[in-house]
């Protein structure tokens, strides 16, 4: 088993690196956000140990670039305590979260049972009654009429589109589509939801985004 630990504290990185050979891994160490996601795509781990707080690039932003490219198992490993950070993590893409100060025992026995599990595969195509999402060639289609979207709004409908019966609040969904946490007054997912509405609903008689008064949006197929 082949692990990449993205760790920039010397003794800390060290430390895991030794732990993890010790154990019977294979442990690469990158020591900056940006040599710890040319080495994720370049190379293939079977799990990712990854901090929040890098320099170059953080955490956050090497788990939104790799979960362009790939699905490899993260394990987030940081001093970042709080419930919303925890939760930020998760949403990323984050397959586990453990918080420093760690025993090493449970970092391992949280290894194992991501190496268990095993990489969850995202589907190619994610279909909603007579709406298709091609995710790999990035197209979307109603009644097998192509839809142009521009690169936020195919985003947008992806995430309501896999999580589908799913409430997603505008928070959540400024913080995985914008990648910015945005003052919760803001009209910015309003209307891009608008704008999507115009081109995925409006033109046809059954709707698909939802809204929930006071929550947030959902796509489903409603009677």
């Amino acid at each position: 088993m082949k692990i990449l630990v993205v760790e920039d504290e010397p003794k800390a990185g060290d430390y895991l690196v030794k732990g993890l050979q010790e154990s019977g891994y294979t442990a690469d160490l990158a020591r900056n956000g940006v040599d710890g996601l040319a080495l994720a795509l370049e190379h293939e781990y079977d799990l990712i140990v990854l901090d929040v707080m890098l320099p170059q690039m953080d955490g956050w932003g090497v788990l939104g670039k790799l979960r362009e490219r790939k699905h490899t198992p993260v394990l987030f490993l940081t001093a970042r305590d709080d419930v919303a950070d925890r939760v930020k993590g998760l949403e990323l893409g984050a397959d586990d979260y453990l918080v420093k100060p760690f025993a090493f025992a449970e970092l391992l026995a949280r290894i194992k049972t991501l190496m268990r599990r095993g990489p969850v595969r995202e589907a190619d195509v994610v279909r909603v009654a007579d709406l298709e999402i091609d995710v790999l060639r990035r197209r979307v289609s109603r009644h097998s009429q192509r839809i142009e979207l521009t690169a936020k709004e195919f985003a947008l409908l992806h995430l309501l589109a896999k999580r589908q019966g799913e409430v997603l609040s505008r928070t959540q969904i400024a913080s995985m589509v914008w990648d910015m946490n945005f003052d919760s007054d803001t009209n910015v997912v309003d209307v891009a939801i608008r704008r999507l509405r115009a081109k995925i609903d409006d033109p046809y008689p059954v709707k698909l985004i939802q809204t929930v008064r006071g929550m947030g949006y959902l796509v489903e197929e409603r009677e």
